[in-house]
């Protein structure tokens, strides 16, 4: 069995909105779509989400495939950033890298990445035991941070934005037996 955690893809930047109420835009369903139909997740039966409307919207794409019902859990949402809410990228950017840089340091009121790390990966593992020896795979569709803090842990690295995906829309896969990652970040389709 294996843990497929998934990014959602693009979304419609709307400053004026919660962060976690955005939606995916056309390119970001159209690539969800692309990923869908790939072997990748041929094997999935099971599928949760973060509470995020963008998480619930993708993994409602993936699930869609099976006929499977969504899970929401709120312990899989992003890192909460909600101290600043909308930053313009160039802003975003440079906070993100403070965020991991000083893992055990809130950064401009935003949650720990120690913290946010501790979360999720409390959340995976009760996910996982409740599976215990199920067969199929379980795919997790989340966001960009907490999934390079998950993917730190399982490879027992520090963390680090090293680890971190590209640009929104990738997946890495773990083989759930022996906490073992198959693979880093891989683009989900091309954008």
């Amino acid at each position: 069995m294996a843990l497929i955690f998934i990014t959602h893809p693009e979304v419609v930047v709307d400053p004026e909105m919660p962060v976690p109420r955005w939606r995916l835009s056309e390119s970001g369903l159209a690539r969800m779509r692309a990923f869908v139909a790939s072997a990748a997740v041929d094997a999935v039966t099971e599928v949760w989400a973060s509470t995020e409307t963008k998480a619930i919207e993708a993994a409602g794409v993936l699930a869609a495939r099976f006929g499977l019902p969504v899970q929401v859990h709120p312990d899989l949402g992003e890192n909460d950033r909600s101290a600043t809410g909308f930053l313009p990228p160039d802003i975003f950017e440079a906070v993100a890298d403070a965020f991991f840089a000083n893992p055990a340091e809130s950064v401009r009121g935003w949650e720990t990445a120690d913290a946010a790390q501790g979360r999720v990966i409390n959340v995976v593992d009760g996910i996982l035991a409740r599976r215990g020896k199920q067969p199929g795979d379980v795919a997790i569709v989340a966001h960009g941070a907490v999934g390079t803090l998950l993917l730190c842990k399982f490879l027992g690295e520090p963390i680090s934005r090293a680890r971190d995906q590209a640009f929104q829309g990738h997946y890495w896969t773990l083989e759930t037996d022996e906490r073992r990652i198959l693979h880093g970040w891989v683009s989900i389709a091309p954008r």
